[in-house]
C-alpha cells in the first residue's frame, strides 16, 4: 500500500487498524491527494472485492442497498444487491449525498447486515467502509449527522506529501499506474483469521479504565459542547487491540491507546462557537487530554 500512498506510512497503518478493528474509515480532505486509491490500494492488496459509490445529491438509498426487481417469467420480485455488497466500499464525497441517502449506509456499517422488503441480507466479511468528503468545498453538501460520524472508527487525513515523496510519486505514475501493479498479500480467509485472532489480544483492567477515563474526560471540557460517546470507548479499545496485533504484541499497552487517540475521538467531538473563533481544534484538545491524563503502568499479566 506504501507504493501507492507515499511518504504516509501511519496513514495506512491506520486503514489496517481499522480494518482489523472491525470498523470503518473517514477519509477527510482536499481532493487530489489520494483518499480513493488508499482504500482502492487496500482492497487489492487483501484480494477482496471493492466496490465504489459516487455520492450525489440525486443518489438513492436504493442506489447503495440493492432494490427488489419484478421478475416476469417467475412472477416473483427479485432482490438484485447493491454495491454495499463488497468487501471493501469506498463511498466516495459521501456529503454530496442527502441525509436519508447518507443513513442508507447505517444499519450496514454498524449491524453488517441490508434489510431491504422485509428481508435482511447479510454483508461480505471482512466489511469495511471508507468514506471521503472534502472539508473544504462545502457548496451544496450535507455535512455529515453526528450518528454517522459516531460510526466511523476513525478519521484520518492524508495532506500533502513532501517534495521527496511527491517527485517519487511523479516517477512511478510515469511508467504506469501503480493500483496495476499491486499484488494481494492476503485474502479474505486470512483478514477474518487475523480478527478473530485480534479479538483475543489482551486488554489490562489498568488500561481499559485508561480508555474510559480519556472518553469520559471529554464529556467535561468547557470547550467542547459535546464530547464521545461510550461508542467512543469501545472503537478506542477495538482499534488499540489492533494497533497491538501490528506490533507484534499479544496485550495492549497506554502507548496504543495515545497513538490513536486523536484519530478515534477527535472527528466525534463539537467545539462551542467560543473555541471555534479562537481557532482550536478538536485533535489539539484530544491531544491536550492525553498529555494531562495519568498513565497506567503497563502491565502483561494474561498477554
Amino acid at each position: 500500500m506504501q507504493r501507492i500512498i507515499v511518504g504516509k506510512p501511519e496513514v495506512v497503518r491506520i486503514a489496517l487498524v481499522t480494518l482489523l478493528a472491525e470498523g470503518h474509515l473517514l477519509v477527510e480532505d482536499v481532493p487530489g491527494v489520494g483518499k480513493t486509491s488508499l482504500a482502492k490500494a487496500l482492497g487489492r492488496s487483501i484480494d477482496c472485492s471493492v466496490s465504489r459509490v459516487q455520492f450525489t445529491p440525486d443518489l438513492l438509498p436504493g442506489d447503495i442497498t440493492g432494490t427488489s426487481i419484478f421478475n416476469r417469467q417467475t412472477g416473483e420480485f427479485e432482490f438484485r444487491p447493491g454495491p454495499v455488497f463488497a468487501n471493501v466500499v469506498i463511498a466516495d464525497e459521501i456529503n454530496r449525498a442527502s441525509p436519508k441517502t447518507q443513513s442508507a449506509l447505517l444499519e450496514c456499517m454498524a449491524e453488517h447486515q441490508v434489510t431491504v422488503d422485509g428481508r435482511t441480507y447479510q454483508l461480505a466479511s471482512p466489511f469495511l467502509v471508507v468514506a471521503t468528503q472534502n472539508p473544504i468545498e462545502m457548496d451544496g453538501t450535507y455535512p455529515l449527522p453526528e450518528a454517522q460520524r459516531d460510526r466511523f472508527t476513525m478519521r484520518v487525513s492524508l495532506g500533502y506529501p513532501d517534495p521527496s515523496a511527491e517527485l517519487a510519486m511523479v516517477d512511478e505514475h510515469a511508467a504506469a499506474e501503480p493500483l496495476d501493479t499491486l499484488r494481494p498479500v492476503a485474502d479474505a480467509r486470512a483478514v477474518r483469521s487475523v480478527i478473530e485472532a485480534v479479538r483475543r489480544i489482551h486488554v489490562g483492567p489498568e488500561v481499559r479504565q485508561y480508555c474510559v477515563d480519556l472518553v469520559t474526560s471529554t464529556r467535561h471540557q468547557s470547550e467542547l459542547r459535546l464530547g464521545a460517546s461510550p461508542r467512543a470507548t469501545l472503537h478506542l479499545v477495538r482499534a488499540a487491540r489492533a494497533q497491538a496485533a501490528l506490533a507484534g504484541r499479544g496485550f495492549v499497552v497506554p502507548d496504543d491507546v495515545q497513538a490513536l487517540a486523536v484519530p478515534v475521538l477527535a472527528h466525534r467531538l463539537l467545539l462551542t462557537p467560543e473555541a471555534h473563533a479562537a481557532r482550536r481544534s478538536t485533535a489539539d484538545l484530544v491531544h491536550g487530554l492525553v498529555g494531562r491524563l495519568p498513565v497506567p503502568a503497563p502491565s502483561r499479566s494474561g498477554g
